[in-house]
């Protein structure tokens, strides 16, 4: 048998999770489609992916090929991640949320030999390709709308699992723990997205650390409300979930009510969601009427959780603590201790069973306990490297550690707690200011609803805070300095105030700050707003 990329022996169950698990439990439910109420067994999940192998291999895709999907969260999705496994194939599925240019950027950087365009992104991926010499000649899919009986966007040939074809089991491919199954690009704030590899194995360790660290059982029930294109989609719960026979809730878009729905409806028992989404539905008019006593328990990621949010989810008698993550590792790579105390729901935990986890400084030598320096991890659950990029690789993957770019201390219990991005931190008359803590403080005024603070330019003190707002716009800058004096060093009170309807996000709802500091990076005076 021979060796791959690392020396690595191939395995027949590598790339099969669909027909390894169906063969466990046939008749469990894998996954329920929200918007159509219909529910597929691991059987029926494992019938589809052989269908769609098929159909790939028909249409030329091949072993480190890679397939491109441009999508909401539907059941072609999972099918797609099943069956590129069996092939040996890459799944790289893209936002649908890119402008055209972008999206075109990263189909020229990822070569795919196949791409599926969900119908209402069919024109700005035809706007994508056109002109585009690289581009002309991939062959597309068209995924219809659901309900439509024939036919695919734009006239393209349909793709779908439920189309006739041959049910006989297809052969699988030599596949490595080694091998590619999952392009994932970054959120791509600054610049062009980065694509992110992930083998098979890293795959597979993040769903061992998670099974393991949290708890996980194979009948845990949860709603899906990250995108499939982030890494959140797949690895917060999703293929951790395949592995133990579990039941993953999906639907195209988050709705609040809709979500609140289905933890009723469904008793579902866990719940991951980034801090915008957990207060969406903390928000929401069902909140109150909805049954939440099935939830054992509720993580936020993706940013700081407000005390407000976490106090709400509190109040419903649901366990809420807050994990850390990113595409390059992970993302599940802390956890809360069992019986954890309520004042460590600021921190996001410790180091999950297989990770490792250490605080440095600008050369990269670890800090004693309680000093703020960047976060490192190491875990056989990292990626392997950004796609034809070894520069950014190098930084980010090399000497054994991912580099992830975010500010931390440890506490005297092991307890890490992030204190920002490493280039969002500012220096405002010598002293360090790490946006989150002050975001912390300025969040619980009762007119505020969100808030994100930004440095700007200062004659006197280098940079000062401006705090950008979502909220009542009564709120003078007096006033917020003085609910913040005493809660927050003097350096740290923000001098300005700006308002928004509605803070601009990138990613699965994550704030994009580089957006607001290129609309409030200006400055202003220090008593009035911008």
């Amino acid at each position: 048998m021979p060796l791959h990329e690392h020396g690595e022996r191939p395995y027949d169950w590598v790339g099969d999770l669909a027909g390894r698990r169906a063969a466990l439990t046939p008749d469990r439910v894998g996954l329920v489609d929200a918007d159509t109420g219909r529910e597929f067994t691991y059987a029926d999940l494992d019938d589809r992916a052989t269908r769609t192998a098929r159909l790939l291999r028909d249409r030329g895709v091949g072993a480190g090929d890679r397939v491109a999907v441009v999508s909401r969260n539907r059941p072609e999705l999972v099918d797609l991640y099943f069956a590129t496994g069996k092939i040996g194939a890459v799944l790289t599925p893209l936002s649908h949320r890119l402008a055209p240019r972008e999206t075109g950027d990263l189909l020229s950087t990822v070569e795919p030999s196949l791409l599926v365009v969900e119908a209402p992104f069919a024109d700005d991926v035809a706007t994508a390709i056109d002109g585009r010499d690289d581009l002309v000649d991939v062959p597309v899919l068209g995924l219809a709308d659901d309900g439509e009986a024939s036919g695919g966007p734009r006239g393209w040939p349909r793709f779908g699992a439920e189309q006739p074809g041959d049910d006989a089991p297809v052969e699988t491919a030599s596949v490595a723990l080694s091998d590619p199954h999952l392009f994932l690009h970054t959120g791509g704030s600054t610049g062009l997205p980065k694509e992110v590899v992930l083998p098979h194995g890293s795959i597979a360790w993040n769903a061992f650390t998670t099974i393991t660290s949290w708890g996980l059982r194979p009948d845990d029930v949860t709603p899906l409300v990250f995108p499939m294109f982030h890494t959140g989609g797949w690895n917060v719960l999703t293929v951790p979930f395949f592995h133990l026979g579990a039941t993953v809730v999906i639907a195209r878009e988050f709705d609040p009510a809709q979500v609140l729905a289905t933890v009723e409806a469904r008793d579902a028992t866990v719940l991951v969601a980034v801090p915008a989404v957990l207060r969406f539905m903390a928000e929401a008019d069902e909140w109150d009427a909805t049954d939440l006593s099935s939830l054992r328990f509720a993580k936020s990621g993706g940013g700081p959780c407000r005390d407000a949010v976490i106090e709400a989810w509190s109040e419903r008698g649901v366990d809420l603590s807050q994990g850390y993550g990113l595409t390059e590792c992970g993302p599940n790579n802390f956890a809360m201790p069992a019986g954890f105390p309520r004042e460590k729901t600021a921190t996001i935990g410790k180091p999950g069973l297989y990770v490792d986890a250490r605080v440095v400084d600008e050369d990269g030598d670890p800090l004693p306990q309680g000093e703020v320096g960047e976060l490192e991890l190491a875990s056989p659950h990292a990626a392997d490297r950004y796609w034809r990029n070894e520069a950014e690789t190098a930084d980010a993957f090399g000497g054994g550690w991912v580099s992830t770019g975010d500010l931390a201390r440890v506490d005297a219990d092991g307890y890490y707690r992030i204190e920002g991005r490493k280039k969002n931190m500012f220096v405002s008359g010598g002293e360090n200011v790490f946006p989150p803590a002050v975001e912390d403080v300025v969040a619980t005024h009762p007119s505020v609803d969100d808030v994100v603070v930004i440095p700007v330019p200062d004659e006197t003190w280098g940079e000062v805070g401006t705090a950008v707002l979502e909220g009542d716009e009564s709120l003078t800058i007096e006033a917020l300095r003085a609910f913040c004096d005493g809660k927050l060093a003097p350096y740290e009170i923000p001098r300005h105030l700006a308002f928004v309807d509605e803070l601009p996000t990138s990613g699965p709802d994550k704030v994009d700050r580089e957006a607001v500091k290129r609309r409030f990076g200006g400055g202003g005076d220090d008593t009035g707003r911008q």
